[in-house]
């Protein structure tokens, strides 16, 4: 399955709300799932961004709809990148 890095960083809204950050982590686990992907781990970061998580989707459609639905309730901002594992980096490099 295809993995995705989001570097995210709060919103205003999101640090009014800090409390409840990991009822947040929780509830996109969740919402991961729904979409048939999941979140191998959430890490609170210090520097440019505040969260760095790393998910599975099936496609970048699903991937997109989640980044989607986690900045439409407004706590987060995210920059979102696919990622290649390594066998598929391996077979890139080698078709260069």
């Amino acid at each position: 399955m295809p993995a995705y890095i989001s570097l995210m960083t709060y919103t205003d809204q999101g640090l009014r709300t800090i409390k409840k950050s990991t009822n947040s982590a929780d509830s996109a686990r969740h919402m991961a799932e729904e979409l048939g992907g999941s979140i191998d781990q959430i890490y609170l970061t210090m520097g440019n961004y505040d969260i760095v998580a790393i998910a599975d989707f099936p496609d970048d459609a699903t991937a997109a709809t989640f980044v989607l639905r986690m900045g439409a309730l407004g706590n987060v901002k995210a920059t979102t990148l696919k990622a290649f594992q390594e066998d598929a980096f391996r077979m890139i490099v080698d078709a260069v």
